[in-house]
């Protein structure tokens, strides 16, 4: 790719943002060698890579890269013999750890069933070389000083330091305690000069201790000296410390060769590790951009749903459907400079070079981008002030650069193509360029502001016009892209809404030609078509959301139906068999009885003991008790109606009935259901004076729907109460015998406003907080009467 390209549509801008998101100057240095890949197995896999990245940073929040060094440099010393300072030390335990981290952190996932395969791969080609780790902080400590116990000389040699320096501070405080230190010192106090103890002594005074002066102060009336009576102890304490000295040397030497032993190792993990990071933060950019993953492909095809462009702030940005490469290959935005128009080139191209660099792309899921060999972009004002070169001539330069290499695998961008000359010879110009680049078989989009090339659109197979849509009312652009309709002049319209006389606005039109005028009427009627149709479709896209919303919640309500149906059969099932087992344990029970009476009387059973046992085995006989609904009983032939209040038995609820779908069938309406049911399952209730012909149900949006749930997170105590006031109305009416209410956790006021409510509610059998699979106490589940 050009860097002039990547510079016009901005690459450079994103790649500022996305090193945000780095952990580590590893991941910055890859962000900042970031460039677009024209390799289409390349790219797929660069955006599994941010995918599965992104993937990860959803369900976990963050990723454990924390002490991650780059660490090659000093890798590389230790290799060829250096000794590391013990920050290096340091820096490289601190990455072991990071990556040993990061290994089991992956492996986990694994482990709980997460597809991450790539990251997968990635962990398993680090090695923990826990060894090392361990080994430099047994002898380092986190401030970077060598601990006493690194090894048992530095231990010794630390004890005969401390013991020394013990002896010559007590020596000297025995001096600044004595009578004559008040006369003698300029301060009672014990300094250091040169690594050596010393005592701050008056100029006059100085032959009374003998010893070494070290310093004086800058008066000159202070001297420093060194005590002849501390001098051999302070000798003994610089040798010990020379002795520390040369063995933490050794240490550090050792732990350096350690290091060198398994440098490569080292070098390796640093390099997965940077990849890693790069990924989490095209992952954590992803997120930040609220982008999804593209499907790529190399055939040149663009489909982008709501695209933003990411440099643009998204309160302000206006998302544009672009699609490009199927039914034609060239658009040319046509219409005045009313904004919009290079926003739209430059979120393609930016997009695309996204694309090819694995990142995710601020559009809408299913957004489908190609991979380029080469990208072209004509954009900006290129007047050449060095080389005398007017605008026109600068756009020319680039133009004659892009037609000598342009090819079928090119996606080329043209700003205003043909400004800066006559508007004729322009207009000529742009058709006979865009003709040429379009038979190369390169993949256009162009901005122009010349008429003559609204026409283009219509005249050229595999070419479509577009524009940016003006809002007159209020003059200005909505930055809404209109594929399939040219733009027109809004300058008659602007002219007026500014207080320009109609007299004069009237006479300018007589000056444009019919044919003009024609063509822009055509271009307003096919703006206002275009507009109406974007808005049925929008209203039919929620109604059909609606639909599926309705559909899955009847769903969950018949599998619950059928689960409690279940659950009813089975113990209808259970206690029969109990009753049965019950009364055949008495029925033994009597026969065993009268063997028994029969063996031991040896003679007829008497007659009242046959009367009593008869009774006994009267007793063990079944009884069930008999359901409210009396499905036993046989129900009076009744002539049905559509319209007719009916009972269903097997429910035992109450509903209408619709039409007939059968010989002895009808589709019955119960709350928002709608079933089959047989005739000898309907118990006739009432029939309305008036039956009105029109369907009992109709769908007509969101707002004659009633969900199973009513969401009062962010709303109001006062308002939150009005509404569920209004929600269980609307339920009991549904003819639902449940429903949730979440009003989350927050602070509880809203909770446990909610809960008293439901308390005092003549309707409301019982409120519960919900499982852990239903939301905790962040919902409310309600059971209706």
């Amino acid at each position: 790719m050009q860097q002039r390209v990547l510079k016009v549509l901005e690459f450079n801008k994103v790649k500022e943002q996305l090193s945000m998101h780095v952990a580590s100057s590893l991941g910055k240095e890859r962000v900042e060698k970031l460039a677009p890949s024209t390799n289409f197995e390349e790219v797929v896999l660069l955006q599994e890579q941010t995918d599965e990245a992104a993937k990860v940073l959803r369900l976990k929040g963050n990723v454990p890269l924390g002490g991650l060094t780059d660490i090659r440099a000093s890798v590389k010393r230790t290799m060829i013999g250096s000794t590391l300072g013990t920050n290096e030390l340091l820096d490289i335990a601190s990455t072991i750890y990071s990556g040993r981290n990061m290994k089991k952190f992956i492996e986990t996932m694994v482990e709980d069933g997460i597809g991450v395969p790539i990251l997968d791969e990635f962990a398993g080609q680090i090695t923990p070389l826990f060894d090392v780790e361990q080994k430099i902080k047994f002898c380092i400590d986190d401030n970077g000083d060598v601990l006493d116990g690194a090894s048992e000389k530095l231990r010794s040699i630390r004890q005969t330091l401390r013991t020394s320096e013990s002896r010559i501070r007590e020596k000297l405080e025995n001096m600044i305690r004595s009578s004559s230190a008040q006369k003698t010192l300029s301060d009672a106090i014990i300094t250091i000069r040169n690594d050596r103890y010393v005592l701050p002594v008056k100029q006059e005074y100085r032959s009374t201790y003998g010893g070494i002066v070290h310093d004086q102060s800058s008066s000159g009336a202070t001297l420093f000296i060194e005590p002849q009576s501390v001098v051999d102890l302070n000798n003994q304490l610089s040798e010990a410390k020379v002795r520390e000295k040369q063995e933490i040397e050794r240490i550090l030497q050792e732990l350096s060769i350690f290091v060198a032993e398994f440098g490569q190792e080292l070098l390796d993990n640093v390099t997965i590790l940077a990849e890693l990071d790069f990924m989490f933060t095209k992952a954590g950019y992803s997120q930040k951009i609220k982008a999804s993953k593209p499907k790529m492909n190399d055939h040149g095809y663009i489909r982008i749903e709501k695209a933003r462009h990411p440099l643009i702030d998204p309160s302000e940005v206006v998302p544009n459907s672009i699609e490009i490469g199927k039914d034609y290959r060239s658009i040319v935005i046509t219409g005045p400079n009313t904004g919009g128009k290079t926003v739209t080139l430059k979120t393609v191209g930016l997009f695309t070079l996204m694309a090819q660099s694995g990142l995710h792309i601020p559009a809408l899921d299913g957004s489908e981008m190609a991979v380029f060999k080469h990208v072209y972009a004509d954009i900006g004002d290129e007047q050449s002030i060095e080389q005398s070169l007017s605008t026109f001539s600068s756009h020319m330069v680039n133009i004659v650069d892009i037609i000598n290499t342009v090819d079928n695998e090119s996606l080329v961008l043209f700003d205003e193509l043909g400004a800066g000359t006559d508007p004729q010879e322009g207009a000529a110009l742009a058709i006979s360029i865009l003709d040429e680049v379009y038979q190369r078989g390169a993949i256009v989009i162009a901005t122009t502001h010349y008429p003559e090339l609204k026409a283009y659109g219509y005249n050229r197979d595999g070419v479509i016009n577009a524009s940016v849509e003006f809002n007159v009312e209020t003059l200005s652009p909505t930055y809404k892209l209109l594929i399939g309709v040219p733009g027109r002049s809004n300058a008659f319209e602007i002219s007026k809404r500014l207080g320009l006389k109609i007299e004069v606005i009237d006479q300018a039109r007589d000056h444009v030609s019919i044919e003009s005028n024609t063509v822009e009427n055509m271009i307003a009627s096919l703006e206002q078509s275009r507009k109406e149709a974007e808005e049925e479709l929008d209203e039919a896209e929620r109604i059909r959301k609606d639909s599926e919303q309705l559909h899955k919640e009847l769903q969950a309500q018949i599998i619950e139906f059928n689960q409690q149906r279940d659950k009813l059969y089975e113990k209808a099932e259970k206690k029969a068999a109990e009753t049965i087992e019950k009364a055949t344990n008495e029925a033994e029970e009597v026969i065993r009885d009268l063997r028994k009476m029969q063996l031991n009387q040896r003679s007829a059973v008497k007659e009242h003991e046959l009367i009593d046992a008869k009774k006994r085995l009267e007793k063990a006989i079944p009884s069930l008790e008999k359901s409210q609904a009396k499905t036993g009983q046989k129900q009076t032939r009744q002539s049905f109606q559509s319209g007719d209040e009916v009972k269903v038995i097997s429910f035992n609820q109450k509903g209408h009935l619709i039409e007939k779908v059968g010989s002895n069938e009808w589709q019955v309406q119960m709350g928002i259901m709608k079933m089959k049911v047989k005739e000898k399952d309907l118990e006739y209730v009432s029939r309305p004076k008036v039956v009105e012909t029109k369907p009992l149900a109709t769908i007509k949006g969101r707002d004659y729907h009633v969900g199973l749930e009513l969401d009062l997170r962010g709303e109001r105590f006062e308002d939150a109460l009005m509404r569920v006031e209004k929600y269980i109305d609307d339920a009991l009416l549904a003819g639902y015998p449940r429903i949730s209410i979440i009003h989350g956790k927050g602070t509880g006021a809203l909770r446990q406003g909610v809960q008293e409510y439901l308390k005092k509610h003549r309707s409301i059998k019982s409120a519960r907080f919900g499982e852990a699979g239903e939301g905790g106490t962040g919902v409310t589940v309600v059971e209706l009467k």
